[in-house]
């Protein structure tokens, strides 16, 4: 570590605190390459087998990482969820079948109250899965799969505090959880259910579900009049007007600026021109399956406020607007 002569104390102490983790993990990344390979890919394997829950236990400073851990794992892919050991032997055990995996932290791995469960665990059948830093302990001699954080120094002066332990702990969570992840083939789309009401989700809504449909999209046929076409702009308050053929495909749009270009070509003629005559041809579309987003960087790039919206047979199905990725939340 290298640290500036012009830091003060407290920066030079927390860079020290910093140092020390970034060490324990590393020293984790090589052991798990080198001594924990095939146990790591094993409990993964346990993991993706796991037709239940994925149920974490721990105690104390663990129990909190452990809480962590279960959060990313459901937000993963993975339904899983923390329970305390005191809570199981006192009752929780009627929370747990056969099919879950139970995974349990403990740095010693000689916790009283995780000892206490580990019978009720084998008796239910359940698969144990351990993160401890004692390969000699009670917990790993009981596990069906053991994975070891081995550091040797706390972050902590007093080297009690759990600071380098808990850091090493919750990276080898994360390291499970997205190993789980990518072996189920977890999809941006997959997360963004997981997580309706954030800003990622948002992000991921689908063009079907905000875009305008039906009686709400301005259309007029390739035949239409001047005046007609005047009208279902008026009606529709969006300023331009799709132009269909009969069997519904997109042929192009008419929008104010094109009625003005009109009036400037055609001068006296132009109220008698059909909307085929006055559209603009290949407009910008998009397939109702993209995410609403990229309706949005179309806007930007074209700097246009509408998008029409077409199926794969190149059919209109819907128009997508500006102000409705904005009441979606998208911008």
């Amino acid at each position: 570590m290298t640290t500036s002569l012009t830091v003060s104390k407290h920066i030079k102490e927390a860079l020290s605190v910093l140092d020390i983790e970034l060490s324990a993990i590393k020293e984790l990344i090589k052991d798990i390459e080198k001594n924990q390979s095939t146990v790591f890919d094993d409990s993964i394997e346990c993991l993706l087998g796991c037709k239940g829950r994925v149920v974490i236990t721990g105690i104390g400073k663990s129990g909190h990482i452990g809480s962590k851990i279960a959060a990313t794992l459901a937000s993963t892919g993975s339904p899983a969820f923390f329970v305390h050991p005191a809570e199981l032997i006192h009752g929780d055990f009627g929370m747990l079948k056969p099919n879950d995996v139970m995974i349990a932290l403990s740095f010693s791995g000689e916790t009283e109250e995780l000892k206490k469960v580990l019978i009720p665990i084998k008796r239910l059948g359940i698969k144990l899965l351990s993160i401890t830093g004692n390969e000699q302990s009670t917990l790993a001699q009981n596990s069906d799969h053991a994975l070891f954080v081995k550091v040797t120094k706390e972050a902590c002066p007093l080297n009690l505090a759990p600071t380098a332990s808990t850091t090493a702990t919750l990276a080898l969570g994360d390291a499970m959880a997205i190993a789980l992840m990518q072996a189920k083939e977890f999809t941006a789309e997959d997360f963004a259910k997981s997580h309706p009401g954030g800003s990622l989700g948002k992000r991921l809504i689908k063009i079907k579900d905000v875009m305008r449909e039906k009686s709400n999209i301005p259309q007029v046929g390739e035949t239409a009049s001047y005046y007609e076409i005047l009208e279902e702009i008026d009606a529709k308050k969006l300023g331009f007007t799709t132009v269909i053929s009969s069997s519904k495909k997109l042929l192009g749009t008419i929008t104010d600026g094109d009625i003005r270009r009109a009036q400037i070509k055609y001068k006296n003629e132009a109220s008698s021109k059909k909307a085929n005559e006055i559209m603009s041809k290949n407009p910008k579309t998009i397939n109702d399956d993209e995410i609403a987003v990229t309706a949005l960087k179309i806007m930007e790039e074209y700097r246009i406020s509408d998008i029409a919206v077409i199926n794969k047979q190149s059919e209109l199905i819907g128009i997508i607007d500006l102000k409705d990725l904005l009441k979606a939340g998208i911008i």
